[in-house]
């Protein structure tokens, strides 16, 4: 992996599109660095972005050069004019809210458990599912896998609707905990919503996860008023799920803007490969499901790479 260093940074949506301007910063290594995609806007917006630090990696010489002077008085960012997103596309799980490890898992686990199925998916284990994009497909992989139950039916298209039944419960058992707000919004999600669309931004929401679950973080969450001004665009929606970049396509196209316009907030290697194989700038925000920077860097894309104060 390549050399990295740490910077503590204000991020708003003015790092989304671009002419040169200053960032106030805390400097914690004194270096010149590289970084790609790191735009700041000339009107100021001061909203953190889903925590305070970004990782800063040298990458390949299509990378900007982020000049860091010896004290901590800021950096400097060079870039190309530009002017504000079209649209900015959030995924919803772990970005949002951190609900893979403590949301998500737990009511895979807990339908598992009252249909008597024996299967119990831990951190590491479901981890690497989160590899695969989409509840029922995960399941429908795993048990390929592994084996399926001897509770599980034997034809194909039984199973279908045994991973869909499965699914459903799965369904209300996390909707229960998120209409509870159990699993608070991250920080600075809702400050940048508000911003954005405050600048005439469209925002949606772009996820694998059931229409349902989606609709119901966005409006216990977010609010109704805020909820009532995003599109969502989850589920079975599309054909194809993440990394396929079906659901951004279809996010530009309802929405009526240029795939080259729009940023994208995820928070996993087959997001990133979903937006940028959509044509559309993306930002990786470190969470729960994000198990590894490296594996996020090293997957070919230059993008910034945000930590939650959280995961630090």
């Amino acid at each position: 992996m390549a050399s990295s260093s740490t910077t503590t940074i204000s991020l708003s949506l003015a790092t989304l599109s671009s002419t040169t301007a200053t960032v106030t910063s805390s400097i914690t290594q004194t270096k010149t660095s590289s970084i790609c995609s790191f735009r700041s806007h000339e009107r100021t917006l001061s909203s953190s972005l889903l925590g305070t630090r970004i990782r800063v990696y040298n990458k390949t010489a299509r990378t900007r050069v982020v000049e860091k002077s010896s004290s901590s008085n800021g950096i400097t960012c060079l870039a190309s004019s530009s002017v504000l997103p079209s649209a900015l596309l959030f995924d919803c799980d772990g970005v949002l809210v951190d609900t893979e490890k403590d949301g998500h898992r737990i009511s895979f686990n807990d339908t598992f458990n009252e249909r008597e199925l024996g299967v119990s998916w831990d951190v590491d284990l479901y981890g690497e599912l989160l590899k695969i994009g989409g509840g029922k497909e995960r399941m429908t992989a795993y048990f390929n896998k592994t084996g399926w139950p001897e509770k599980a039916p034997k034809s194909e298209e039984e199973r279908k609707e045994f991973i869909a039944s499965l699914h459903k419960r799965k369904t209300e058992l996390f909707m229960a905990l998120i209409e509870k707000k159990l699993l608070p919004l991250r920080p600075g999600v809702a400050k940048l919503i508000d911003q954005a669309l405050g600048k005439g931004v469209k925002v949606a929401v772009c996820s694998t996860s059931n229409e349902k679950a989606v609709s119901a973080i966005v409006s216990f969450l977010l609010g109704a008023e805020r909820a009532e001004k995003i599109k969502i665009f989850a589920g079975d929606v599309v054909p194809r799920k993440k990394p396929d970049p079906a659901i951004y396509t279809l996010a530009a196209n309802t929405l009526g803007v240029d795939p080259s316009s729009c940023v994208v907030v995820e928070d996993s290697a087959i997001g990133l490969a979903a937006a940028k194989a959509a044509g559309m700038k993306c930002i990786v925000t470190k969470s729960g499901k994000t198990y590894s920077t490296c594996s996020l860097v090293n997957f070919g894309f230059e993008n910034i790479v945000l930590s939650s104060s959280a995961h630090l």
